[in-house]
C-alpha cells in the first residue's frame, strides 16, 4: 500500500505500522504473519491520518482473544501520539528489583530493625507464591516479574557414556597403562591404573506447541527454552527447539541471543503458524523425517511441550510418537494442564501419545518447570 511517510523521511507509513506489529508481539499479543497483512490491508482501506480508524482496524485484524484487547489499548496508545497520530518514543522504564514494591516505605520503616526480617519473609513469600501460580493467569506486572525469575533456573545437562575410556581412581583395571608405568620401573610393580567410560553431554530437544490452545503458555514456554538453551552453551551441552503447530519451524538460532526479550521477539518472527491451529502427528512426522532420524533426536532427551488439542488424526500423532520413543533416549511430554485439579488426559491426542512417553508432567508455572529440569538432568 502506498502511504506518506509518517516519521522522517526515510521511513514509510508501512514501516512503522509494521514496527507497531513487532512492538505488540513483544508485549505478548500473537501476531502472526497474516493478521499483520491483514492490519496493513485495513489501514489502507480506512486510511492512516484517521487515529480512531486506525485503532479499530488493527484492534479487529491484531487481537485474536479477549486477552489480548489491554494489552493491544496500552501499546497503542504509547505508539501512537493522540495529537496528530504519529508514533512517538516510548520512554524507557527504570528496571526495578522483583520485590521493590515489598518493601516499606520510608515513612513508615521508621528506621527499626526489627522489621527488617519481616520484610525479607514477605518477599520470599511472595515470590514463592509466584512460582507456584500459573503463567496463564498472570498480569503483565507479574509477568515481568516472572521473567526475572526465569534466571534462576540452570539445567545439569543429562549424560551419555562414549566409547572411549579415560583416566579414573577406580573402574576397571587399566592394564596396558599398568603395564607401562611397570616397565619403566625396570619391571617392578607400580601402581595399578584403573579407567571408566567417559561421559558427554546428551543433546536435549524441545518440541514447543504455539497452536490457539496453548497461546497463553508460549511465551514462558519459549521463555523456558532460551534459558535452557544458555545453560546448554555455558556446559557444551546440545539444546535444539522447535515450534509445532500447523508448521514445523526450527528456532535455535533465535534463542541463542543473551537477552531474553531480543530472543522471544526473534523466534516470533520466524514462527508463521503463531496462535494457529495444531496438526501435531504431521509436524512430528516433519521433524523425525528432515531432523529426527537423521540424527537429532537419536540418543536425545525429547521434551514435548502441548496440551495434546490435535485437530489432524490422533491415530498418525500415536505412530510417530512410536517412532520417535523408538529412537530416542527419553520421550517427556508435559502439559500445562496436567498439574490442574480435575485435570484427566482424555484429549485424543494425549491419549494417542501416553503410552509411547516415559514421563508425563505439568508445565504451567516456574516450580513445574524446575522439577522438569530435574528430570532432565536425571534422564
Amino acid at each position: 500500500m502506498n502511504h506518506p511517510a509518517t516519521r522522517s523521511g526515510d521511513r514509510s507509513a508501512d514501516e512503522v505500522l509494521l514496527a507497531f506489529t513487532r512492538a505488540l508481539r513483544a508485549a505478548g499479543v500473537p501476531v502472526t504473519q497474516d493478521r499483520a497483512h491483514g492490519f496493513l490491508t485495513a489501514v489502507a482501506t480506512v486510511g492512516l491520518d484517521d487515529r480512531q480508524a486506525t485503532y479499530w482496524a488493527g484492534r479487529a485484524t491484531l487481537c485474536g482473544s479477549p486477552d489480548d484487547l489491554a494489552r493491544y489499548d496500552q501499546v497503542f496508545a504509547a505508539w501512537f501520539d493522540p495529537r496528530d497520530g504519529l508514533p512517538r518514543a516510548r520512554p524507557r522504564a527504570t528496571p526495578r528489583p522483583a520485590t521493590a514494591h515489598l518493601l516499606p516505605d520510608a515513612e513508615g520503616a521508621g528506621g527499626e530493625g526489627d522489621g527488617e526480617e519481616d520484610v525479607v519473609r514477605a518477599a520470599a513469600s511472595a515470590t514463592e507464591v509466584l512460582r507456584h501460580r500459573d503463567v496463564a493467569t498472570l498480569d503483565a506486572a507479574e509477568k515481568r516479574r516472572l521473567d526475572a525469575m526465569f534466571a534462576r533456573l540452570s539445567l545439569r545437562p543429562p549424560g551419555r557414556r562414549t566409547a572411549r575410556h579415560r583416566r579414573w581412581h577406580r573402574g576397571r583395571l587399566d592394564a596396558s597403562r599398568t603395564l607401562r608405568a611397570s616397565l619403566r620401573q625396570l619391571g617392578e610393580p607400580a601402581e595399578i591404573a584403573w579407567r571408566r567410560r567417559g561421559v558427554r553431554p546428551r543433546r536435549v530437544v524441545l518440541l514447543v506447541d504455539v497452536s490457539g490452545s496453548m497461546s497463553a503458555y508460549a511465551d514462558a514456554l519459549l521463555r523456558l527454552a532460551h534459558r535452557l538453551t544458555q545453560c546448554g552453551r555455558a556446559t557444551g551441552a546440545s539444546v535444539e527447539t522447535f515450534t509445532v503447530g500447523t508448521r514445523l519451524t526450527h528456532v535455535t538460532r533465535a534463542l541463542r541471543s543473551p537477552d531474553a526479550d531480543r530472543a522471544i521477539v526473534a523466534a516470533g518472527e520466524v514462527v508463521p503458524d503463531w496462535s494457529g491451529g495444531t496438526r501435531l502427528g504431521e509436524t512430528l512426522r516433519v521433524f523425525l523425517d528432515r531432523w529426527g532420524q537423521r540424527g537429532m533426536a537419536r540418543g536425545a532427551v525429547v521434551v514435548v511441550f502441548s496440551d495434546g488439542w490435535e485437530r489432524g488424526d490422533a491415530g498418525l500423532l500415536g505412530e510417530q510418537m512410536a517412532r520417535l520413543r523408538r529412537v530416542a533416549h527419553r520421550v517427556i511430554w508435559v502439559n500445562p494442564h496436567r498439574g490442574k485439579a480435575g485435570y484427566e488426559p482424555l484429549q485424543g491426542g494425549v491419549v494417542a501419545a501416553l503410552p509411547h512417553c516415559d514421563d508425563f508432567l505439568a508445565g504451567h508455572s516456574l516450580a513445574t518447570f524446575a522439577d522438569l529440569t530435574e528430570v532432565i538432568a536425571r534422564a
